[in-house]
């Protein structure tokens, strides 16, 4: 069968709507982050969020005493430095390498349906999905892997969807000196399915084209492949 397509579902901003709180602004492509964010190691960053969280569980009320709770603030401390949160920190970022186009490869390369979990950045709560990414060689090409892990840096951050597509997008651009890029990302927000409208069968789309994917029979032909079974 074949699958739904993609479609965008990215609404303006409106500040007078009473459901403000759930809008998707951002400053900019780069995630917000203060100059001093790296100067506290990842053992300290862990020691401090264990005590901050240990703090909102006793003030939800909750008996740190119990055997299944009294581990939970140093389980999610090491969650959010070493694992959801890790791709905050540039010394994760992937180190592409990349190789000759022996083959002479000039059609569209694409890889789909590479699976991310991120955190809104407005809720803490996850957003995952499927990314697909494309791009035309300008003499090199990277190893396939490398394109999920830049999709999995740059989702383990709270993030803003629209944010993360362009950041996966310019990345796979400066890596591989290409101006032709196309991604379009498909994701669930918990903080809509799990809070607020309560609403479980929405998902959003985002995209970003660059260079040959703004020809519309280049995009039709990306989108055709990607919603294909």
């Amino acid at each position: 069968m074949r699958q739904k397509g993609i479609s965008l579902n990215i609404r303006p901003l409106k500040p007078e709507d009473d459901d403000f709180e759930d809008e998707h602004p951002y400053s900019s492509i780069e995630t917000p982050l203060r100059a001093d964010a790296f100067e506290l190691d990842d053992d300290v960053k862990i020691e401090r969020i264990e005590k901050h969280f240990t703090e909102i569980m006793n003030i939800l009320g909750l008996d740190l005493n119990d055997d299944s709770l009294k581990g939970t603030p140093r389980r999610v401390a090491k969650m959010y430095v070493k694992e959801v949160f890790s791709g905050l920190n540039p010394k994760n970022r992937p180190n592409a390498r990349l190789f000759e186009n022996k083959y002479n490869y000039d059609q569209m390369l694409v890889e789909k349906d590479i699976t991310f979990y991120s955190h809104c950045e407005h809720h803490f709560v996850p957003i995952y999905g499927k990314a697909h990414v494309a791009y035309f060689s300008n003499g090199k090409v990277i190893g396939l892997s490398k394109i999920n892990r830049i999709v999995q840096y740059f989702a383990k951050r709270p993030q803003v969807q629209e944010r993360l597509t362009v950041q996966i997008g310019k990345e796979i651009e400066r890596v591989l000196h290409t101006e032709n890029v196309g991604v379009v990302i498909d994701a669930n927000h918990m903080c809509v399915a799990s809070r607020g409208v309560g609403d479980t069968n929405s998902k959003t789309g985002t995209a970003y084209f660059s260079g040959k994917f703004k020809d519309e029979n280049i995009k039709r032909e990306f989108l055709n492949y990607i919603n294909s079974k």
